[in-house]
Formats: structure tokens, C-alpha cells, sequence
């Protein structure tokens, strides 16, 4: 019988059911919590995302990027595990650069979209990357979900990770049809602050991403909502007294011996 080769591979399901059976811990994964969020607006379409990333309980980066390339006119936030989301879009993104050289002409969000939905569907939710993609091309902006098992919506507004049901009760409080790119730039850093603020797995700073015909603007840390109160001075300058003086001993110049051998040269080693 020959051994199927390719995809995941379970022979070690067993073992690990029984090491966890012992009280053995499996170790863990950097995932990203997550608030993601997308709006199409008159114009185009503005992606927005939180910039927290967690190890367990613990949070491995504040200032994380969950906005990834995918194409000059193209952007995905991703949710869920971070190597995931970063290889998958990734792959995506190399897909479409040789597709472009290949054909001459510029991507189409649902030629990403077709490629996300079908690896992600070949994995059966294994890969956990949940997504918001967005993208203006010749048939204007379009903004898409895309679930780890592959099944994808179209919306005109959409939020996915563990802050999206406070960002999307924002978006049904607000959301109007043909907005300006400001109002809708204010929205969906609304929608990414209300994520921060209410839901544990978020936090930290507010990413936009504004994709527009012929241009992208992408925005780091367009608000800083949890920065630093304090700056720290480098050198560190201590003042006087801040450590106790056990004893003191001055010298002066002319009570230091100088000794005729520490004048002489060393011959330097060349060998």
C-alpha cells in the first residue's frame, strides 16, 4: 500500500491525544487576536486593522502588521494564526506577480479571491486564516471575507477576527451608502477603536488602508491608543544621590607613580 504524499499528515494525532491525556501541554502559537475591518466607500475601499498579536495570554507584539500586499491595487487584513495569514497571502501575492508578467495586465480582486477560497478550501479550515479582501480594478472596488474553511462573502461593509462583533455594531449604527473617503476613513477607525477598547484578543494601535484608482494609501498607526506615557532618556542620567556611598577615596595626579615599563611600546603580533 503506498503512502498518499502532499497536505497534512495525522499519523501523529494518537500520540499527541495521549501526551495531552498525561497532562503533557502542546506547545502553542502566535495568534492575532484580531479586530479586521473593510468599507467600500464612493471612490474605493478602506481596509482597517488593530496592530496586537498574542502567544496564549500573552501579547507577543503591540505594533504588528495585519494589512498585507497582495497586489498594487489589491490588500488583505488577515485574523487567526499569524504565520498563516502572512504565508498564505504571501503565496497569493507571487501567484498574481507572475500572472501579471505573464499576461500584461493588472489583477482582478476576484482572481485573488478565486486563489484564497480554493487553497483554503483544499486545507478544510486546518490553514487558520481568516480574511478581508479588498481592491479596486476595472469593474471598481470590491470587498470580500474569506473563511479558513473557503466559503466567501461579498458585502459592502464587513469586519472578521474575535473584536468583529464590536466593530460591526458600529458599521450598523453608521454605515450610509456612497460616503467620502474621509467619512469613511473616520468609520472604519471607529469601528477599529470600539474592537480595541471592548474585545481582550485586540488592542494597541489603528492601521488604515485606503485603495483608491491608480493609488494605494497605506496609514501605520493612524491612532496610537495605547502609547507609551513616558519616554526614556538614553543615556540613563541618575541624579546625585540616587545610590548610597559606602566609602570615598580621592587621589590626586601627583600622588599616581608612573613606572618606566608601562611607557614601553608592545611590538604588535603579525604573525
Amino acid at each position: 500500500m503506498t503512502v498518499p504524499e502532499g497536505a497534512f499528515n495525522f499519523d501523529l494525532c494518537k500520540r499527541n491525544s495521549y501526551l495531552e491525556g498525561r497532562g503533557i501541554k502542546a506547545p502553542g502559537f502566535t495568534k492575532t487576536g484580531t479586530t479586521i475591518a473593510g468599507i467600500i466607500f464612493k471612490d474605493g475601499v478602506v481596509l482597517g486593522a488593530d496592530t496586537r498579536s498574542t502567544a496564549g495570554s500573552t501579547v507577543a507584539d503591540k505594533n504588528c502588521e495585519k494589512i498585507h500586499y497582495i497586489a498594487p491595487n489589491i490588500y488583505c487584513c488577515g485574523a487567526g494564526t499569524a504565520a498563516d495569514t502572512e504565508n498564505v497571502t504571501g503565496m497569493i501575492a507571487s501567484h498574481l506577480e507572475l500572472h501579471r508578467y505573464g499576461t500584461g495586465r493588472g489583477s482582478r480582486v476576484v482572481t485573488a479571491l478565486t486563489l484564497l477560497k480554493s487553497h483554503l478550501f483544499k486545507y478544510q479550515g486546518h490553514v487558520s486564516a481568516a480574511l478581508v479582501l479588498g481592491g479596486v480594478d476595472l469593474n471598481g472596488p470590491h470587498l470580500f471575507t474569506v473563511y479558513p474553511h473557503g466559503s466567501t462573502d461579498s458585502l459592502p461593509y464587513c469586519t472578521m477576527g474575535s473584536g468583529s462583533l464590536n466593530a460591526m455594531a458600529v458599521f450598523e449604527a453608521s454605515y450610509k451608502e456612497d460616503m467620502t473617503q474621509q467619512e469613511a476613513e473616520a468609520l472604519v477607525a471607529r469601528a477599529i477603536r470600539s474592537g480595541i477598547y471592548n474585545d481582550l484578543g485586540s488592542g494597541s494601535n489603528v492601521d488604515l488602508c485606503i485603495i483608491t484608482k491608480g493609488k494605494v494609501d497605506y496609514k501605520r498607526n493612524v491612532e496610537l491608543l495605547m502609547g507609551k506615557t513616558f519616554s526614556r532618556q538614553k543615556p540613563v542620567r541618575y541624579a546625585p544621590g540616587t545610590a548610597p556611598v559606602a566609602r570615598e577615596k580621592l587621589v590626586t595626579l601627583k600622588d599616581v607613580a608612573v613606572l618606566p615599563g608601562d611607557l614601553t611600546e608592545e611590538a604588535m603580533d603579525t604573525s
